[in-house]
């Protein structure tokens, strides 16, 4: 058995887990930064880099105390080198790459989105590739085929938006604070989703990728009509972001061939409506779905525990000059697609 040390300092949450490679959480520890971003309504870049500084080392010397282990009794140290805001990638990584110096430990550079990506395997010991991923975060919404480790086919992306910005973007509209996405979520439930008539961009068009920026636009125009509630605002673009999910997700299961579970990952994931249009879908098409538990959902070390854990099983390992990378394509390899797709 192999355990390792997971730090993640991609954004605003500063993370660090100790994972084994039977699929034991040890121990983990998340600081929030939401109180000191709230004011902004969004993440300020240098305040979560200062914040992550900060808390880096106290926070993993807890995590270690948590699990009664020392740094000489970890396999590995895993750490994210992207994508993300760079200062807090750098924040982190650095601090990995001087604990690997220190004691002799392998380091693994981890994309975070990898991360993201195989936490649903750190859930589920069952799942097995290849499987179809749809992953939805504040700065990501994308469509997989997840091959294996290190393994990704992009068969969508968005051009414009991601949908976890366009929550947060959205509820900002609406007064409801940050961090929006939840607040949205809460709201939505008090609403009737078939009040407010709201485009679905790109739904049943031949184009694989998504667009969201017309969708938050909408929700602009809505609030500013004064013709509905918050809550039916909120519960209508809930509505349409699903419709928009559903219908690309379809598109995608249509174009590959047999996969072994539709997998959902990301903050977004979180969002109980989402999961279940989702698990709907996947049982239409005669498929298991996978979610990771909402802990799993957003930003977190545990994820990069476990890739760190199914790289290190594969004989991986980085050198201690490893780059920090604020972008970071899962599949370097495919084409560049019309708007934003450079986020992909």
């Amino acid at each position: 058995m192999r355990t390792v040390l997971g730090i993640e300092s991609s954004c605003d949450e500063t993370a660090a887990a100790l994972v084994t490679s039977d699929r034991k959480i040890l121990a983990q520890r998340i600081a929030s930064q939401d109180e000191a971003h709230r004011p902004y309504g969004g993440v300020v870049p240098e305040i979560a880099a200062r914040a992550h500084a900060e808390r880096i080392a106290p926070l993993i010397e807890a995590t270690l105390a948590d699990a009664g282990m020392t740094l000489d009794e970890v396999d590995a140290i895993a750490a994210t080198a992207g994508p993300g805001l760079i200062g807090g990638v750098m924040v982190g990584l650095v601090t990995a790459k001087a604990l690997a110096m220190a004691t002799g430990k392998p380091l693994i550079a981890v994309n975070h989105l990898e991360g993201h990506a195989l936490s649903p395997r750190l859930a589920d010991a069952d799942l097995q590739y290849p499987y179809l991923l749809l992953l939805v975060s504040g700065g990501h919404c994308q469509i997989l085929l997840v091959e294996g480790v290190g393994s990704f086919r992009r068969l969508a992306t968005t051009i414009d938006d991601a949908l976890g910005e366009a929550f947060d973007k959205s509820a900002k509209l609406l007064g409801l604070g940050y961090p929006g996405g939840p607040a949205m979520e809460r709201l939505a439930l008090e609403g009737d989703p078939r009040a407010v008539p709201l485009p679905r961009p790109l739904k049943g068009s031949d184009e694989p990728h998504f667009s969201f920026a017309g969708l938050k636009s909408a929700v602009m125009r809505a609030k500013q009509s004064g013709q509905y509630a918050d809550a039916d605002i909120a519960a209508s673009f809930q509505q349409a972001a699903i419709d928009c999910l559903i219908d690309r997700a379809r598109r995608a299961l249509a174009s590959v061939g047999k996969v072994n579970a539709l997998v959902v990952a990301g903050g977004v994931a979180a969002n109980k409506a989402i999961r279940g249009a989702l698990e709907a879908l996947a049982a239409e098409h005669g498929l298991d779905f996978v979610a990771p538990p909402l802990a799993l959902c957003t930003d977190n070390a545990a994820m990069i525990a476990w890739a760190g854990v199914e790289r290190f099983a594969m004989g991986q390992s980085d050198p201690l000059d490893v780059a920090a990378r604020p972008r970071w394509p899962l599949d370097p390899e495919a084409e560049t697609v019309r708007g934003a797709g450079v986020k992909a």
